[in-house]
């Protein structure tokens, strides 16, 4: 919120005083920081990029190669009457070329609640929500079924959902969407990527991730691999 409504205030303490900005992700994977860099530099502020972890380039571990990966899309949770599917033609256009889709699937955090803003003048804010892939592929089906009818997407479309990837309990599973919408990817973060066409290799990759494994009870060999025992055991940062 502040680095969104309150950036000045970020700028002017660093034109005086170093300041550190950590976000999830790489910096540069959103436009608000970009903005901050760019404005920065017009103050005359020295500015030194730490790259990060980020699901663009960790999506990979998916199987999927990233150089056969299209436009990434953002999908937002629907609100009442506001189901918003822009998103719809640019999985369109990659499927076509035979491109794989990114989904990157909505995070609200620390979202005010709007009908008490409007009502009381007050900000409380709405707990944590974090859109699951079975709520993006709902969505998805709804948009496809409902509004555009254009047979780009079905039940059938082939995905890989993935969730907390990078943690020692990561899951990926490959599948139908209908699949994506029975596995149980657990708690957030989730992302799930459109399969467009599939290489070899590619397919040899998503055989390993199937569904079909984890419902005979092989869940084991979509997780990270464990620590070897009597190894030091290294943390690493979840990035979807």
């Amino acid at each position: 919120e502040m680095v969104e409504s309150r950036s000045d205030e970020i700028l002017l303490a660093a034109k005086e005083e170093n300041v550190a900005l950590l976000i999830v992700g790489d910096p540069f994977c959103a436009t608000t920081h970009t903005d901050m860099f760019l404005r920065a530099v017009e103050l005359g502020i020295k500015v030194q990029i730490i790259h990060n972890a980020s699901i663009m380039n960790a999506i990979g571990s998916c199987g999927l190669q990233l150089y056969n990966f299209g436009q990434t899309v953002s999908i937002p949770l629907f609100q009442g009457n506001w189901k918003p599917d822009s998103f719809y033609d640019k999985i369109a256009v990659n499927l076509k070329d035979g491109l794989h889709t990114l989904c990157l699937l909505d995070i609200k955090v620390k979202e005010p609640n709007i009908e008490i803003l409007e009502t009381r003048g007050k900000f409380v804010y709405d707990p944590p929500r974090y859109m699951t892939i079975k709520e993006a592929c709902e969505q998805l089906l709804y948009i496809e079924e409902e509004v555009r009818k254009e047979g780009i997407l079905s039940r059938e479309t082939r995905c890989v959902g993935v969730a907390r990837v990078g943690m020692a309990d990561q899951v990926i599973v490959s599948g139908t969407m209908q699949q994506m919408m029975e596995a149980d990817f657990g708690g957030p973060l989730h992302s799930m990527v459109i399969a467009g066409t599939v290489h070899p290799l590619e397919e040899d990759m998503m055989q390993f991730y199937a569904y079909d494994k984890l419902k005979e009870g092989a869940a084991a060999t979509l997780a990270a691999p464990a620590a070897a025992e009597g190894a030091e055991e290294v943390a690493a940062p979840a990035v979807a």
